[in-house]
């Protein structure tokens, strides 16, 4: 039997070597990124969510120590690179997705070739917007348009940038929230197709980014009814749909960063770890706002659990009022 002296060294000894192994177990995990990541972008160069990936990519690759290369594939309203992203096999592809891609697409697109709930890796909330609920500048404001709106009933007509947008979907809901407003749709092919329309008088509302519908309100073109989130430092001076009676609303827009089902554990503990920072990144938070987004970020769990809370909204809202894609 061995003396308490040379038990006290064997006990020594064997503390050693279990605590060495934590760290070895470090030392030999796969480093990651090893070399360019990849961002892909379901929309054009200059696009909002392109804009959002491009105040990104720089701290993010000085974080990551690798170039992160921004890639435009547009098509299907972001559904090809969220799609490609899906896909990915190389664990160095992430994708920077809006709410639609997450939430909206797989009841709107039935052949939708990827699974929203399970084909990713959620990785961070990017960045947020409330809508701007305008009108021509001769319609009342605050609780007064929307008795004028009841009075106008099938009438009157509001616009979006097209079937299943965020803008679509959110009339939709607001017309649920607010019985009585039965304003009908009218697609168009993008933003300044909506306010045009509203110059014209060929619609009465429309939910628009805060960065477009202000100047038009400052130049005295619209008028604002009011934001579909509370008080917004991107629209400091429009008050909350609230404040118009329009309660139990709240709708944003958004950009989120994801990467495939399959990304490696060291990918998504590097970018958990790095997120925080790029997200705190004055540049980069100068640069959201200045494009009319608010910096936000998010855990995963975070972005997980607001996806999953507005996929039951617009499910309700696509499924009541049977929106279809032709």
């Amino acid at each position: 039997m061995p003396s308490l002296k040379k038990r006290a060294l064997l006990i020594a000894a064997c503390g050693l070597t279990l605590g060495a192994a934590p760290l070895a177990a470090l030392a030999q995990a796969p480093a990651w990124p090893t070399k360019p990541v990849r961002l892909l972008v379901g929309f054009p160069a200059g696009s909002t969510p392109d804009m959002a990936a491009r105040a990104i990519s720089d701290p993010l690759a000085r974080a990551l120590g690798q170039p992160v290369i921004v890639e435009n594939r547009s098509g299907a309203s972001g559904n090809i690179a969220t799609d490609q992203v899906a896909k990915a096999t190389d664990d160095h592809t992430l994708g920077i997705v809006i709410n639609g891609n997450l939430t909206s697409a797989k009841m709107l697109y039935p052949h939708l070739p990827y699974n929203p709930a399970r084909d990713f890796s959620y990785i961070s909330l990017i960045a947020t917007a409330p809508l701007v609920l305008v009108a021509p500048p001769t319609e009342p404001g605050g609780a007064a348009f929307f008795a004028a709106a009841k009075k106008g009933g099938d009438k009157w007509n509001y616009g979006s940038v097209g079937v299943g947008s965020v803008g679509h979907l959110g009339m939709e809901l607001l017309k649920t929230r607010m019985p009585g407003v039965q304003a009908e749709h009218i697609p168009f092919q993008g933003n300044p197709g909506v306010v045009t329309a509203l110059l014209g008088g060929q619609i009465q509302m429309a939910l628009v980014p805060p960065g477009l519908a202000i100047s038009q309100v400052n130049a005295g073109k619209l008028k604002a009814i009011g934001l579909t989130s509370g008080r917004s430092p991107l629209a400091p001076e429009v008050p909350p749909l609230a404040d118009a009676g329009l309660k139990n609303f709240d709708l944003e827009v958004w950009t989120a960063l994801i990467g495939p089902a399959r990304l490696s554990k060291a990918a998504q503990a590097r970018l958990a770890a790095v997120m925080p920072e790029v997200m705190r990144n004055a540049d980069t938070r100068r640069q959201l706002f200045n494009q009319g987004w608010q910096a936000v970020g998010t855990s995963a769990e975070g972005l997980k659990s607001r996806v999953a809370a507005e996929t039951a909204i617009m499910q309700s809202i696509i499924s009541a009022k049977g929106i279809k894609l032709q």
